[in-house]
């Protein structure tokens, strides 16, 4: 079945070379600002992954995230970012890349042509029905994406995914597809660009929205980040300061001995009682 692939559409643009500075950044602005519509016009969509999501991780179950090239770095990114964040288990939310971690700062050449490659990498965590994996990919076509959610669909895994492209082989592929339609890129073909911007938004809405429903936000307040930093320090002090109306010594006290904004919220509450 034949689909028209957008983002391979020509430019908008003609003649970039022979544009100025101010022209260029103005024309990229420009462009960039369609990309929160059109991701807004897949939100129910987005909606129907996330209550997969949910349900599966409340379950015992974790997030796998598999692209290639910019779709795959954006999925480690958004993965690697949970466990600080949300002090969730590094095993929580986890990011593949086509061609492994070297991948990640390089591209490794036909890595992503492999049919077979995503789902002899997902075996190697024990990959179960307990799961959820989305495939991330601008085009929609790229073989190591598609391979593996069709490898996940025959062994009973929820699948879902996140391209740019409406009916490409990827979203007809997967159970619960996302498809946030950017038009082509500033740059032919870049998607580097658009596309991995709707992809990024997409990925911040699905796991922060997880996060929260799995209880790791209260208020507004990421009360379960990892102090690994004096930054974080100091804003788990603050957060002590604004939810107990406590002096900033009495905050830091209370965090250095629980290590935790969380726990040290309950333990003062529970002490004042």
């Amino acid at each position: 079945m034949d689909f028209i692939k957008i983002t391979e559409q020509d430019s908008n643009y003609r003649d970039l070379e022979k544009m100025s500075i101010n022209d260029i950044l103005i024309s990229i602005n420009k462009e960039d600002q369609t990309v929160p519509l059109a991701v807004e016009k897949a939100i129910p969509q987005i909606e129907a992954l996330v209550e997969q999501i949910v349900g599966k991780l409340k379950g015992g179950g974790r997030l796998f995230y598999i692209g290639a090239g910019t779709s795959g770095r954006l999925g480690i990114l958004d993965a690697s970012e949970c466990p600080p964040t949300y002090g969730v288990s590094d095993q929580l939310v986890i990011g593949l890349i086509a061609g492994g971690d070297q991948a990640i700062r390089k591209a490794v050449e036909n890595a992503e042509d492999s049919w077979e490659q995503a789902w002899k990498d997902l075996c190697e965590y024990d990959i179960s029905p307990q799961d959820v994996v989305i495939g991330i990919a601008a085009s929609g076509t790229t073989p190591y994406v598609t391979g593996g959610l069709e490898a996940c669909n025959k062994n009973g895994i929820l699948t879902g995914c996140i391209t740019c492209n409406e009916g490409s082989p990827l979203s007809r592929v997967a159970q619960y597809p996302v498809v946030a339609i950017v038009g082509p890129e500033f740059v032919t073909g870049s998607s580097r660009m658009k596309a991995g911007t709707a992809q990024k938004l997409i990925l911040n809405m699905i796991s922060t929205t997880t996060m929260i429903q799995l209880g790791r936000v209260k208020g507004n307040k990421m009360v379960d980040m990892r102090l690994s930093n004096v930054k974080l320090v100091n804003r788990g002090v603050r957060m002590l300061m604004e939810e107990l109306a406590v002096s900033r010594e009495e905050a830091e006290t209370l965090l250095n001995r629980y290590k935790n904004v969380r726990n040290a919220i309950k333990a003062y509450q529970q002490s004042e009682k």
